[in-house]
């Protein structure tokens, strides 16, 4: 695949704008598929993240999510578009250029056990950063920050030659994060960081990453298929579906009044802990699987499961529109709830 230049026009927005994303896509190249189609993982994103900010990210598995994670930290090379982070156009840094965004942006997978080596201890784990980042210490004050970031985490140091293996879960997860805290990170993105971890141990983990980003002035970018945990964690949240974003919005704002057809059949699947609110309310059942990305529809691409579809979403890619204090791509939302003519 060409890749584009960089996109000169991208520009910080303000001095509390951490990251800016403009435009961005991620495509892959579907080798041996007759026609030599393409996977539109990310087809054209644009969003900001405000310093001290959390950004919840949700949506159905596949909409690329995580894709556009591993693309804002870099991990993927990015199609087209931009990524400014911290008044740096990184969308096309080198190899070399990108060890100042390692240190400075961090993430946090959703294995807690894959993603560590099983061949190292808990502390060279911790300390493995430490010893490539540009500013080395010395092994001494290398030990005492790995002692630092386990106690921090919630951890025992004196548990630091121990193995993954002989650690739980949570654990385990309290691990990932020490490590991602360890070349004091500005930003961490957060995949799916509960997802794999029992009920009862959810909701520790949430509050240490909401303690750390208090006592470190942390900024979070979160992807959860748990819209509950996200709407307790989140300042503003990012729905997407397909590649594409249909909405954006306060966390407060977003679940009390959803405009979006496929984010009021999100939010209609969480459970509420009223009997007789959930036997009132009606759930709003998606017909049909998500199209593929290498073949998505035409015009809107939530189209083919919406119930509220009209001739213009066959036709017409709706753009990311702001209305008072959403954005929100759909042609049946104008300036208040969906109109209820749709």
């Amino acid at each position: 695949m060409i890749e584009q230049a960089p996109d000169t026009s991208l520009r910080p927005q303000d001095t509390d704008t951490v990251i800016q994303v403009k435009d961005l896509k991620k495509h892959f190249s579907m080798r041996g598929m007759r026609g030599g189609k393409v996977l539109r993982a990310v087809d054209g994103v644009s969003f900001t993240v405000g310093r001290g900010e959390t950004l919840g990210i949700v949506g159905e598995s596949g909409c690329g999510k995580t894709t556009l994670a591993r693309t804002i930290i870099r991990l993927y090379r990015p199609t087209a578009g931009g990524i400014l982070f911290e008044g740096r156009d990184i969308s096309h840094s080198s190899e070399k250029d990108l060890r100042w965004v390692r240190q400075r942006m961090q993430m946090i997978f959703q294995d807690p056990y894959a993603s560590l080596n099983p061949r190292m201890t808990v502390g060279d784990i911790i300390d493995e950063p430490l010893s490539l980042s540009a500013d080395r210490l010395p092994v001494k004050e290398r030990r005492e920050r790995v002692n630092e970031l386990l106690r921090m985490v919630g951890l025992d140091p004196g548990h630091r030659n121990r193995y993954p293996h002989e650690f739980s879960g949570g654990q385990r997860q309290r691990i990932g994060i020490a490590r991602a805290l360890a070349v004091n990170p500005s930003v961490i993105i957060a995949d799916e960081p509960v997802s794999a971890l029992d009920v009862s141990i959810r909701a520790q983990i949430i509050n240490l990453l909401e303690e750390l980003q208090e006592s470190l002035g942390l900024t979070y970018m979160v992807i959860a298929h748990d819209l509950s945990m996200v709407k307790h964690i989140s300042d503003r949240v990012v729905v997407m579906y397909l590649g594409k974003i249909v909405e954006i919005a306060s966390a407060s704002e977003l679940y009390e009044n959803p405009l979006h057809p496929y984010t009021q059949a999100l939010l209609s699947a969480i459970p509420i802990p009223d009997p007789a609110v959930e036997r009132r309310r009606q759930r709003i059942v998606l017909e049909g699987d998500v199209p593929s990305p290498t073949d998505p529809p035409s015009g809107c691409r939530f189209r083919t499961r919406c119930v509220k579809v009209r001739e213009v979403c066959k036709k017409a890619e709706p753009a990311l529109v702001e209305f008072g204090t959403h954005s929100v791509a759909c042609h049946l939302v104008g300036p208040g709830p969906l109109s209820s003519s749709a």
